[in-house]
Parts: structure tokens; sequence; C-alpha cells
């Protein structure tokens, strides 16, 4: 989905990030403020709340996550649900939390035990990224194959598919409807990761709100529609398109629009080739592997586009794949190939991830943003994941688009208190190795790859 892009007020819209660093002596240094919008947004609805969450998961009991994040957006829905009687609530979720049939999230129970419609997004209907996988288990595996059976839940998390939008839609005093998009979720185990949000309102929320719909009846909800009908009587609900300035931006407002899936990966491609110098990329993420995304990055460069990239290490067994891969192999060949045009710091993690999905495309006057859940990667920009987006155009001189590039810098530049770093130089993890660059290639290119 890719709604047209519309004009919003500027007070309609928010940039919010999650940061988590650490001091000189190793001790967690934590700023957040995504799910405490989330919650401000649930306290306030009075018609509808739905929320799409990939992952929605409390804690292991021996696991001391920095914030029960799970437990506290379950208590917000349940307590507003008492005080809103008419409240309709639905929550949309990856089939994981429920060990994909095999049991029950705590969490989603508790919200089912008190009448909130729940949804587990049918798997069966995306695309095969894992192809040669999935074929085997589609013919031979599935129809016998439980999630409760020795190694189900893995058989099935091998056909790497996920419902992975993380948004909600509520409606607010005013009779208009806002969502919150952006990359964290309410998962405890995630709770201390770094992650970035955008608040929009108007027109194209309601088309995502659609969009959630009907992943909804796709995946066997019966549920009533109208009670999630957006807007309210006397609100105004058309996309209008203000007069451009001479800068191409509204004199007054911010270009909205909301992209869902391959959409992204299609705006993303056309901001990038329309660059020149001096325009400027930047971009902050957990991972970077679309091969799209890697030649358009490398073509603006050429034409003497500035790109920054802060990207995730990607260390450690808890990215699902090999140490360093795909972020490290990609990173030394995009220096490689740009001839050092191309700048990459990584982000300083603590056992928790960089996970931002954000992009910067902007020039002198006007600012092009993108966040959401799409990473740049194969699976999350050609139609195999479930994504959702805001793109936001704005003026430079906007407060929103200060906010998003006081943000990069900041994390660019190292920016804090005295032994806080939040970024390293390329060399720290530069890995120039033909073994893990081909390696990459063929994860991406097969859909052998958890990123």
């Amino acid at each position: 989905m890719a709604t047209p892009a519309c004009t919003v007020p500027t007070a309609g819209l928010a940039f919010i990030a999650d940061v988590t660093t650490a001091d000189a002596f190793g001790r967690p240094v934590v700023s957040q403020g995504i799910f405490d919008a989330v919650l401000g947004l649930i306290a306030h609805a009075h018609r509808l709340i739905v929320l799409d969450y990939g992952a929605f998961a409390g804690a292991a009991k021996q696991e001391a996550p920095q914030r029960r994040v799970a437990a506290a957006l379950t208590d917000a829905l349940l307590t507003r649900w008492r005080e809103q009687p008419d409240l309709a609530i639905l929550v949309i979720t990856d089939p994981v939390n429920d060990g994909y049939g095999a049991s029950q999230s705590e969490n989603l129970q508790l919200l089912r035990a008190a009448g909130v419609e729940v949804v587990t997004t049918d798997l069966n209907r995306l695309r095969d990224p894992n192809v040669a996988w999935s074929s085997l288990w589609r013919l031979a595996l599935r129809w016998w194959d439980h999630p409760s059976a020795p190694l189900g839940i893995e058989t099935r998390r091998l056909n790497f598919k996920t419902s992975d939008r993380r948004l909600i839609i509520a409606d607010e005093p005013a009779g208009t409807i806002a969502a919150i998009v952006g990359s964290a979720n309410p998962s405890d185990r995630e709770s201390a990761w770094s992650n970035v949000a955008v608040r929009v309102t108007g027109a194209p929320v309601e088309a995502l709100l659609e969009s959630e719909l009907q992943i909804a009846r796709f995946s066997g909800w019966h549920g009533r529609a109208e009670a999630y009908a957006a807007g309210a009587p006397g609100v105004p609900r058309e996309c209008t398109t203000a007069a451009a300035s001479s800068a191409g931006m509204p004199e007054q407002g911010a270009r909205v629009q909301l992209l869902t899936e391959g959409a992204i990966g299609s705006a993303l491609l056309a901001r990038l080739d329309a660059t020149s110098a001096p325009d400027s990329v930047d971009a902050a993420l957990e991972y970077m592997a679309d091969r799209g995304v890697i030649e358009a990055l490398l073509a603006a460069a050429r034409r003497g586009v500035r790109v920054r990239l802060i990207l995730d290490p990607n260390e450690g067994a808890a990215h699902g794949g090999v140490a360093g891969v795909p972020n490290q192999p990609v990173a030394s060949e995009l220096l490689s190939r740009s001839g050092g045009s191309i700048h990459v710091r990584w982000y300083r993690t603590h056992g928790e991830r960089f996970h931002p999905a954000l992009v910067l495309v902007y020039g002198p006057r006007s600012l092009w943003l993108a966040a959401g859940s799409a990473q740049l990667t194969r699976r999350d920009l050609e139609d195999y994941n479930l994504e959702a987006d805001a793109a936001i155009e704005f003026s430079r001189e906007a407060p929103f688009a200060r906010q998003a590039l006081e943000y990069f810098d900041s994390l660019w530049a190292n920016r804090a208190s005295p032994g806080i770093e939040y970024t390293a130089d390329f060399a720290v993890y530069a890995d120039p190795a033909q073994s893990d660059y081909w390696l990459y290639r063929l994860m991406e290119a097969s859909g052998l790859s958890a990123f």
C-alpha cells in the first residue's frame, strides 16, 4: 500500500527515539520515549485502538529486562477497556508469540480472556522467501508436523516469514485518528534496544487502518468492521494537498505518506535515484542487505551525494545468523566501491541491538524521512514480510526536521556526556573477507537468511 502524500499540520507529527548506550564503566545509559507515547495514545482513546506488533511477549522468569513493556501495554489496554465499555480494541500479532499454536502468550491470553479481539496473522498467505525449505514444508511437512512436536516451532521459523509491522492506531479526543509507526516491539527481551518511531495523523492513517483490517480478515477475523470506522462526524477526512512553495514544499505543514511492504522499497529507491549534489543521505539501521538499495547508494555517491550510515555490527548469535553478516561485508563493499565517499560508523551495542529503520534524504531546503519497521533487506522491501513505514517530507526549518537530524548527528559525532560513545569508527568492525561477502550474497539471494 502507498497512500497519497497528504498535507497535515506539523503539530500532529512527532519524532520519537529510544537510545541505549553505556558509560565509561559499562553501566547502561537509557533514554526511552516510544512506549510512553503509545501508552499516552491508549489512555485518551474513546472509540478504537488497533495494534499490530510482530513481538508481544514478556520476559522469561530468569531474565531481567530493561522494562516490562509487554505487561505495561497489556495493563493499559485492559484499564482503558474497563473505562470505555464501547471501545473497540483489535490486536494483531505474529503467531510466534503463541508458539505457532503450541502454547499461549500470557499477555495475549489475558487480553483474550477480557474480551479483547486478538488475531494471529495467517503467515501462509505471505510469499515464501526461503523457497527451498518452504516448498518442502508445504508439500510434505505441514500436514503432520504439529507445532508442539519436537522441532515443530523451529521448522516453521525456517520459513523466515514474519508479520513484522510495529504500530498502533487510535482515535483522539478531537475526533481524528493518530498512528505511531516505528521499529519497537512490546517485547521485554527487546526493551533495551535502540529504536525510532514517528507519530502521524491525517487521512493516510485511515488507509493504514483499512490495511490492518484486511490483514485481520485474511487471518480469520470476523469482527464488526464498522466498529473500527475511521474519523468522526464533522471531522474533515479528505486528503488535501497545499500549494507548494518555491522550495517544493507546502507553505504550511508536511506531506505524510504511509507505505507498506514493497511500496517502501519503491519509494526509497525513487528518492535515492532523484538525489544529486549537494544532497545528503543518512541512515540508521540494524540490517543493510538489499542489492537494489546498495547499488542506488553507490550511484548517489558517484553523483556527489554525501552518504552516511550508522549500522549495528551484527555481532553475536542474537542476530540469528553468522556473526557480522550482513552489515560488515556490505559496509566494506560500500566503502571499497565508492572510493571512501560513503561513510560508515558502527553503533556500540552492549548486548542489545541497534534497531532503528530510519532513512533521511535531504537537501538545503527540504527533508524526506522514512521510518518504521522495514530494514533494508530483501525480505522487508520485496513483499515477503508484512512491514509498515511512514514517509514524511517537510521543510529543513521545521522542528520535526531538526529533531531527526539532531538525533542522527548526535549519534554520528558522539555528542554525549563525557565517557559515552554512541558510535565507533568503521575500522573497528571492518570485514573485507571475501568468504563473508559471498556468504551474505548467497543468503540474501536464496532466502536462506534470518535478516
